[in-house]
């Protein structure tokens, strides 16, 4: 039985086609091979709001054109979160929806310890797509992939989406046909495979 995937495109860009975006097309092609079902989120599509407060994200209610990515979400076995590396870190689109959808009474549930929170994602899995202009061993390496880290443990994690696998593509740039095309067939099996 195929499972129930949920693919985010995370680049902010949504007047031109990127590398991200041929990824996350050869991923969705490999779900339907492998028999699975897919739902997209374009974030760039969504004119999302920037949270300002502790008392907006706690308490305030998301935009009705978030409630279809929510559902998306929660319908889904499997996240693929595909997005470019700006900064160091995911886009502040990217970020702002993340805000947005993973908010108390929809992601977690904070309990009345205060320690603890109930994880409403659990038994979900991930893998978060990452490109970038350095080679990705310097960010793996070097930068210690501090800002992937904060968003698998920080975040998808924190609501219950274990494991979540990492994919870094690096030297975006500079690369050749024949690279780009390996990593479309790599994403296409990551699809067909429900990974």
């Amino acid at each position: 039985m195929g499972k129930r995937i949920t693919i985010i495109q995370g680049h902010p860009d949504g007047q031109a086609r990127h590398f991200c975006h041929a990824l996350a097309d050869e991923y969705a092609k490999g779900c339907e091979d492998g028999g699975h079902t897919v739902r997209r989120v374009d974030v760039a599509m969504l004119e999302i709001p920037v949270l300002r407060t502790k008392e907006d994200f706690e308490r305030g209610q998301a935009p009705d054109f978030i409630r279809p990515a929510e559902e998306a979400i929660s319908w889904a076995d499997h996240l693929v979160i595909v997005y470019p590396l700006w900064l160091g870190s995911m886009p502040a689109l990217l970020k702002a929806f993340f805000e947005q959808v993973f908010r108390p009474g929809v992601a977690f549930q904070y309990q009345p310890d205060g320690t603890t929170a109930k994880k409403f994602f659990a038994g979900k899995s991930a893998r978060v797509v990452v490109t970038m202009g350095m080679p990705a061993w310097v960010y793996r390496w070097w930068y210690r992939a501090h800002s992937l880290k904060s968003l698998q443990r920080n975040i998808l994690q924190f609501c219950g989406i274990k494991p979540a696998k990492a994919t870094l593509i690096g030297n975006i740039e500079s690369m050749t046909a024949q690279q780009r095309a390996s990593w479309l067939d790599e994403m296409r099996g990551f699809g067909e495979r429900g990974q």
